[in-house]
């Protein structure tokens, strides 16, 4: 399968969650991967895999990274145990139409409350007064996860005393904290690979603001009362060997069993308005994407074709060569056919 052929690419749902490597390389084999370490080889499908997170000690080649990004494949860099995210590469659509309509719902303030408040509703089991403020939410927002973390602690036998924990003293931190933030992590990069592989920027959030993983952390909170706060308390419950990778296989487990791969884009379409695109595997628009370059921003028209020559008739402006460009300053400069965009 070539990436031209998007349309068969598999739907981000019906993908694995993920996959965390440490401490060894990673090459192509096949229109696959293989994971190298100490261990010997263990051949990778990689054509469902949503994420490939690469802790501390990996390399990884060329061709794997272009067969993963080929696949849709999200590639991250983190630290370890996932904990740490550092860097990350792109996903499958190259379509910007849900970028924009997050962009133009972010800038507009009524809008962005709008979203906020069904980013809460979608927390809650009842529908949200309409008359609540935003402060007012909120304060039914901490009472409900503080709650969680009770019931859990209750459940389990597992001492609470509060979310508190510090990257540089990662371990001097108590278990369930530490447990804690690798389910996050894992939950984070989940939600980071749906939100790429659909178009959507994680830098725009709607109720976090300033970092570029604000929307990340928006639809990760839709889950982490479901998800990872009872893992994390359950793992910590069966002591603190290995607990960190402990926890990563009950995320992975957790994931599958709460169908979360199939939940997060449609959830992101409601809170933002979008509507839900056909039942292709891609998005609808891949096609003319693969084949053309985009439109050209007008600011009269608001968009006008790309991909041709925009030649300006003779006399209709002074300076203008036919069949050529006019450049302000600089008259007959301009290629023939350069319409200020790509090739496509």
């Amino acid at each position: 399968m070539r990436v031209q052929d998007l349309h068969v690419l598999p739907k981000f749902r019906d993908g694995w969650s993920y996959l965390y490597v440490d401490h060894c390389r990673v090459d192509q084999e096949a229109r696959s991967i293989a994971i190298h370490d100490a261990n010997g080889k263990v051949p990778v499908p990689c054509a469902n895999l949503a994420l490939l997170m690469l802790g501390p000690g990996v390399s990884i080649t060329h061709a794997a990274v272009s067969v993963l990004a080929d696949h849709g494949c999200l590639v991250a860099w983190c630290g370890e145990e996932g904990v740490r995210f550092y860097a990350v590469g792109m996903g499958e659509t190259r379509s910007a139409s849900s970028l924009l309509h997050q962009a133009r719902t972010w800038a507009d303030a009524e809008l962005r409350l709008n979203v906020v408040r069904r980013l809460y509703q979608l927390r809650f089991p009842g529908p949200l007064d309409p008359a609540l403020t935003l402060q007012q939410i909120r304060g039914m927002e901490g009472i409900r996860v503080r709650e969680t973390y009770a019931k859990a602690a209750r459940d389990t036998g597992v001492p609470w005393s509060g979310r508190s924990y510090r990257r540089e003293n990662w371990a001097t931190a108590d278990p369930v904290n530490r447990a804690l933030s690798v389910a996050n992590s894992c939950l984070y990069g989940i939600c980071h690979a749906a939100i790429v592989s659909a178009g959507f920027s994680p830098a725009l959030g709607f109720i976090h603001t300033g970092k570029m993983l604000s929307f990340v952390y928006d639809v990760a909170d839709l889950y982490k009362t479901e998800v990872t706060i009872p893992t994390a308390f359950r793992a910590t419950a069966d002591g603190t060997e290995g607990l960190e990778r402990r926890v990563r296989v009950t995320c992975r487990d957790a994931f599958v069993s709460t169908r979360l791969l199939e939940r997060i884009v449609p959830d992101v379409q409601e809170v933002l308005d979008l509507p839900a695109p056909g039942e292709s595997g891609a998005d609808e628009s891949l096609d003319k994407e693969t084949a053309a370059p985009g439109g050209l921003w007008d600011p009269t028209k608001g968009e006008v074709e790309g991909g041709r020559s925009h030649t300006i008739e003779a006399g209709e402006k002074e300076g203008a060569a036919p069949g050529r460009l006019a450049v302000p300053g600089a008259p007959g400069k301009a290629e023939e056919g350069d319409d200020g965009g790509h090739d496509p």
